[in-house]
């Protein structure tokens, strides 16, 4: 009988340890990735840019994921921190947002021709008379997500710096939802200009979107850093350090070609830094302080008045 009695009490502690270590990330229960909608919120195009770098990550290490598309910017953000995400595919300003709520932190940042940045730009059709953010005065602009760092947040701030009031100065805003909805309307000429990221711009490019190749700059960003992966802080430490630790190593695994390593709009990059400095962001964090919530309601209104 008192055999059986430690034998109870082993399986109990045994239970007790594994409760408050759960082993996840297992290949039973794979780990959910939420991607932005940088693509306009099609799960083929979205989908078609990550799914290679996870199939990499998941070769090098036997972890398993599924990945899949929000509908928006703000629903990534919600997903982290809800606990219905592990992984997410974000922008500066949605990784911030995410941080700044405690359910986030930074996986991995691309690395691409040694560098991990990304521009923004404001773009209109060629032929155009606008050469400058000031002649963008009295013009109808397409803006993307209200979250988006390079279709909205820095666009803003440029036009602001350009001594512009997007909200009383443009004769109309036009919010798509995507960088793609917002070139999609430059080209049909519901707009005079539109704000989007040069990687969405260069991927239009590259599967050659009619008309996008002669679209005219008007005015290109400072650097931004890149489009971050970020990590839910509810997988355990130890979980959090094996993904950081494969990513930074993804380009030299075993078996991986550099195909497989994308990032932002599909473009094919170095490899990805696991040990990015969150500090790289505070540039954007005071980018995002010039657009409070009182602008962006006062550029919404403005955009409800089509």
């Amino acid at each position: 009988m008192r055999h059986w009695f430690c034998v109870v009490l082993s399986v109990m502690a045994m239970a007790a340890v594994t409760a408050c270590n759960p082993s996840r990330p297992s290949s039973e229960e794979p780990l959910k990735i939420l991607l932005i909608p940088a693509d306009g919120g099609t799960e083929s195009g979205t989908l078609a840019d990550y799914q290679p770098l996870f199939n990499a990550v998941a070769r090098s290490t036997g972890m398993a994921f599924d990945l899949h598309v929000a509908q928006s910017y703000g629903a990534v953000v919600e997903g982290m921190c809800n606990g219905t995400a592990d992984i997410a595919f974000v922008g500066p300003t949605t990784y911030l947002q995410a941080y700044g709520r405690h359910c986030a932190e930074l996986l991995a940042v691309a690395v691409k021709d040694g560098k991990s940045i990304y521009y923004s730009g404001l773009f209109a059709r060629p032929g155009s008379s606008i050469d400058s953010l000031a002649e963008l005065r009295g013009k109808r602009v397409a803006f993307g997500d209200i979250n988006s760092t390079s279709s909205f947040v820095i666009p803003m701030v440029m036009l602001i710096d350009a001594k512009i009031d997007p909200a009383k100065d443009l004769a109309a805003i036009r919010m798509t939802g995507s960088h793609a909805g917002s070139l999609a309307a430059l080209l049909a000429g519901e707009v005079d200009a539109a704000a989007l990221s040069f990687d969405s711009y260069d991927k239009a490019v590259r599967e050659k979107v009619p008309g996008a190749r002669d679209l005219k700059l008007i005015a290109r960003s400072q650097p931004i850093p890149y489009p971050p992966l970020i990590v839910s802080n509810r997988l355990p430490a130890a979980d959090r350090e094996r993904l950081r630790e494969a990513f930074q190593d993804v380009a030299h695994a075993p078996g991986i070609t550099p195909a497989m390593l994308r990032g932002y709009g599909g473009a094919q990059v170095d490899g990805y830094d696991g040990h990015f400095s969150r500090r790289k962001f505070d540039g954007v964090a005071q980018k995002m302080a010039l657009v409070d919530d009182a602008m962006k309601s006062e550029v919404l209104r403005k955009a409800a008045e089509r």
